[in-house]
């Protein structure tokens, strides 16, 4: 199913009850280096720079978790991980001074080229589950589900089926089904593991994803919600940094139980208008509306295969997609310039292709016939996976151009050249450390650093008060 409603959902069943999602990629740029390098599976990864001979300066981007069990963390900087953990190339077996191998890890660069690449296929994923998306970082997002599914428990109302999640209920719900469907698609679709936190509100959704990781799924029902918060360090809740936390330990708050009974009006008097937000939040509190953060910048859909080089099956598997994406771009009354597709070949070997018009159109003859153009350069390749995308959308009117008017963007050659592509034996990426820690401000999501992209909420809440974090890309976006 992609996309629609589960069934069984009605307006009549908890329609008053929101349902939230907040989806965190795990250690996103470790996970994209896992996947074009499979081999970096369950071993320790930083992504960062300064590590080679010879460097000078350098930091970490980001950590896995396995790195992050040396005392490895983001925005470290580069010297200090690699005395807690040394990088495996500079490990000689012949050195009897040398480190373990298993005291060792893996250091890579940064290519945010790449990053920003897939994290635009775990967008169009997000923007199909979801109406309405709040792209918040790189590497985390909320979701308003509620449209799509229920707090209803699955099963008899009195013998309810077992929830399968973690968190504070034991059935299982319509709205747990749906959000592991979102992981799972995303898992799929785009070979990335993601923590998902479900909830009634904004804040303990985020605080939801963050209580299971990796790959996660907490779900807090309605009428749960204190009950699951309460327990919780006050570092936990979203806006609370380390400033804050001290703050709060001094007065004796060290909970978001003991926040939640605290007086509003002493909170307001020593932190401001934030101190009655937070005893809010402590107490489940949270009317914010998930509110989008722009227009999307293009819609995509893919279909996976089993492997396959028949010419006449990935011919007919792109006239679905193609009729699938222009119906969809019809839908949001937008139009697009830059049509495109993708091939994956075995094992994972990204390939896209793109052309563009003078000027957008809305004409889903003219996304097939350019889709189906594109392919025939790989007529002969086995494919396991084939997407179409139409891109640079326009959402106001004026003239269409015409099919006549389009031309190969960046070359219809080397994938190399394409913006868009993502292959498995791309160049050298030519990032620096400059391209994302310049002016980097830290927000609380899973241990990885934003430029001020993050939920303006929390920057209202903590800007004296960084976290560790990864580089942003600024927003999801895949045709910025």
């Amino acid at each position: 199913m992609d996309g629609g409603t589960l069934p069984g959902v009605g307006v009549e069943e908890d329609a008053a009850d929101r349902v939230i999602c907040h989806v965190d990629m795990d250690c996103f740029y470790a996970s994209c280096e896992r996947l074009r390098r499979p081999e970096l599976r369950g071993e320790p990864v930083v992504v960062g720079m300064g590590y080679e001979p010879g460097d000078t300066i350098g930091a970490v981007a980001t950590a896995s978790y396995e790195a992050r069990a040396f005392g490895v963390g983001s925005a470290m900087p580069i010297s200090e991980a690699l005395d807690r953990m040394p990088r495996r190339v500079d490990v000689e077996s012949g050195d009897r001074n040398a480190p373990d191998p298993v005291e060792t890890g893996h250091y890579v660069p940064v290519d945010l080229d790449f990053y920003k690449e897939v994290a635009a296929d775990v967008k169009a994923v997000l923007h199909d589950c979801a109406d309405v998306v709040r792209e918040v970082s790189v590497d985390e997002a909320y979701l308003d589900v509620t449209d799509r599914t229920a707090w209803a428990v699955v099963g008899d109302p009195d013998d309810p089926a077992t929830s399968a999640a973690a968190g504070p209920t034991d059935a299982r719900t319509l709205a747990e089904g749906y959000a592991r469907h979102i992981k799972e698609r995303i898992a799929r679709e785009v070979g990335v593991p993601a923590s998902v936190g479900v909830a009634p509100n904004m804040s303990t959704a985020k605080v939801a994803s963050d209580a299971d990781k990796p790959d996660g799924l907490v779900v807090v029902p309605p009428g749960a919600v204190r009950e699951f918060l309460a327990p919780l360090p006050t570092a936990e809740l979203h806006g609370v940094g380390p400033v804050t936390e001290e703050r709060l330990a001094e007065r004796g708050i060290e909970t978001a139980g003991d926040l939640a009974r605290a007086d509003p009006e002493a909170l307001s008097d020593a932190f401001g208008e934030r101190g009655r937000e937070l005893w809010a939040r402590a107490r489940g509190e949270d009317d914010r509306e998930v509110t989008p953060t722009g227009l999307p910048k293009s819609l995509s859909r893919e279909s996976s295969l089993s492997a396959t080089d028949d010419g006449e099956k990935k011919r007919e598997t792109v006239r679905a997609l193609a009729a699938d994406v222009a119906r969809r771009a019809r839908e949001r009354g937008c139009r697009y310039r830059t049509i495109g597709i993708k091939v994956i070949e075995p094992p994972y070997a990204v390939n896209t292709r793109a052309k563009s018009l003078p000027g957008p159109v809305d004409d889903p003859a003219v996304v097939e016939d350019v889709a189906l153009d594109l392919l025939t350069e790989f007529a002969d390749a086995r494919v396991r996976k084939l997407g179409v995308r139409v891109s640079k959308l326009d959402f106001g009117g004026g003239d269409q151009a015409t099919l006549g008017g389009f031309e190969a963007e960046g070359g219809a050659g080397d994938a190399r050249t394409d913006p868009g592509s993502r292959t498995a034996t791309r160049e050298p990426p030519g990032s620096t450390l400059a391209d994302w820690a310049e002016g980097a401000a830290m927000d609380s999501t899973d241990g990885e650093a934003t430029d001020g992209s993050e939920d303006p909420d929390a920057r209202a809440f903590d800007r004296e008060e960084p976290a560790e974090g990864q580089a942003s890309l600024g927003e999801w976006a895949e045709d910025a």
